[in-house]
């Protein structure tokens, strides 16, 4: 059988869905799931097989208008993954159809898919009926020259499968980039810390969670199979802190007990997890917080 590997970008508006795809393709949580927008920072890379072909999937942050440093970092990383990647796959909420954060997607497209296939999967099909799906599906088709549209729900694997395989074929001849048993090339360090932060934004339903971040200061691997993992959560206020610890530390207690919980089904063993609160007023500006991110800090200028 000859080899196949490449680059898929996942690009859409905040909270379209691209995490939940990500994960449901790779077959593992690699990438950070909430209820909230804008939550994936990084660009996660998450690998999925398809008989011969390896597809290395980028979960790009959602691509929306950037206010500050850090939006503008990320929206940079999103099209800079789209850019260095073989596919591109523009995924739609059905229910929403073509808002104007689609339409300044496809408009900025027509630049970053040329020379490239960009597919179209339309995701949440569940929530509408078949003639809203058939109206979108013409709209989009007339917008722009997908190669091939998927109908999709990444959260109920509906289409998904259609969609991997698809992809496999698209993939250039060559070796495969990553060993058989590896699903994302993220340090284990910022998974970790990915999970830490995913709980705080489920926990947390003030403006709070967009300003903070997880670190994985040190790992260190225990002679039993077992590893100690001390993470720092910063904050910007003193009273963030206090919301992020909650009454008598209960907050953060429950915080640590679900990512350890992850964590050890992750990786399928036990894992010692030791957070602190740190206030840093100005990690926003920060370039080492950035690094630690997996983006650039001069791309937020």
């Amino acid at each position: 059988m000859t080899q196949r590997a490449g680059f898929v970008a996942l690009i859409g508006e905040p909270n379209s869905g691209k995490s939940t795809l990500t994960n449901r393709m790779v077959g593992a949580k690699v990438s950070i799931v909430t209820h909230k927008v804008q939550t994936t920072r990084a660009r996660i890379r998450g690998v999925a097989l398809e008989g011969d072909a390896q597809m290395v999937l980028v979960d790009t942050p959602g691509l929306f208008r950037p206010r500050r440093r850090l939006d503008r970092a990320m929206v940079t990383a999103a099209w800079g993954g789209a850019a260095d990647s073989d596919v591109i796959v523009l995924l739609v909420e059905a229910h929403r159809g073509v808002t104007e954060g689609v339409e300044a997607i496809l408009e900025q497209l027509e630049q970053v898919g040329e020379g490239r296939k960009v597919a179209l999967a339309i995701n949440k099909i569940d929530r509408v009926e078949a003639p809203a799906l058939l109206a979108l599906t013409k709209k989009m088709n007339d917008s722009y020259p997908f190669a091939e549209t998927f109908m999709v729900s990444a959260e109920k694997g509906h289409g998904c499968d259609d969609l991997r395989r698809w992809l496999a074929d698209q993939m250039p001849e060559g070796p495969w980039l990553y060993p058989e048993d590896q699903i994302a090339d993220l340090p284990l360090r910022m998974i970790a810390a990915e999970m830490t932060r995913e709980k705080l934004m489920l926990r947390l339903h003030q403006e709070l969670p967009y300003q903070l971040t997880v670190e994985t200061e040190s790992w260190e691997e225990r002679p039993d199979g077992s590893a100690r993992v001390d993470q720092v959560v910063y904050v910007i206020r003193d009273g963030h802190k206090g919301i992020v610890l909650g009454k008598k530390g209960e907050t953060i207690k429950a915080v640590g007990k679900a990512a350890r919980e992850e964590l050890e089904d992750f990786l399928g063993r036990k894992i010692h997890l030791f957070l602190q609160v740190k206030v840093r007023p100005n990690w926003l500006e920060e370039a080492e917080r950035y690094s630690q991110m997996g983006l650039d800090f001069r791309d937020g200028n």
